[in-house]
């Protein structure tokens, strides 16, 4: 039986990070896990900016409140749905989701969460856990599930390695070039097939 796992950002999703560099101006917002393969130097490099910008929480919230889930992103979730189970596997942070997940159906997400100061200011966050991605992943083949799993990012190659079958979608050129053993979508199109054929080789 396979369960898919997948990134949320550049798959459902806008990457948020971008739209509110676009809202505040601030290019170096624009830098995503396909720029920066270390999350922590990536993640310490956003809070620095919003502190020095006076950004909190309440004006991410704002724009992603105005954000639309990717076309045919709704679709294709629920055509997954149909005939496989769906685990949401994210680096964003529970008080980024909401309103996302909402647009989307309440698909199950497993993300992590922000550290707040007492103004709404986002002075760190928490990972669930290190290398979440992969290791829930190795936690549902544990429980005899063949994992698919999608991502477009550097964040997401060891769970999509650790899959039975790992799926890049959408990547930039780097990425794709680094990681060339990995098949390669570019709409849903393109990922359904994969999904569906891996899907039918399993009731063979």
């Amino acid at each position: 039986m396979y369960i898919v796992c997948s990134d949320l950002e550049g798959v459902f999703i806008p990457e948020i990070w971008i739209n509110v560099a676009r809202k505040t101006g601030i290019e170096e917002l624009k830098l995503t896990t396909r720029d920066i393969a270390d999350y922590d130097v990536l993640m310490q490099k956003r809070l620095s900016i919003l502190h020095e910008n006076g950004l909190k929480l309440k004006d991410i919230q704002a724009v992603i409140e105005k954000m639309e889930p990717l076309e045919g992103a709704l679709e294709f979730l629920n055509w997954i749905r149909s005939c496989s189970q769906i685990i949401i596997v994210s680096d964003t942070f529970v008080q980024f989701a909401g309103p996302m997940m909402k647009k989307l159906g309440w698909p199950t997400l497993f993300c992590h969460s922000l550290v707040l100061g007492p103004d709404g200011s986002i002075t760190g966050y928490q990972l669930r856990q290190n290398d979440s991605k992969k290791k829930v992943v190795i936690s549902l083949k544990a429980l005899n599930f063949n994992v698919i799993a999608v991502g477009d990012s550097y964040n997401d190659i060891s769970m999509l390695k650790e899959a039975d079958m790992g799926i890049l979608f959408g990547p930039p050129e780097n990425v794709k070039n680094e990681f060339p053993e990995l098949p390669v979508s570019y709409n849903y199109g393109e990922l359904k097939d994969i999904i569906q054929r891996t899907l039918e080789n399993d009731h063979l």
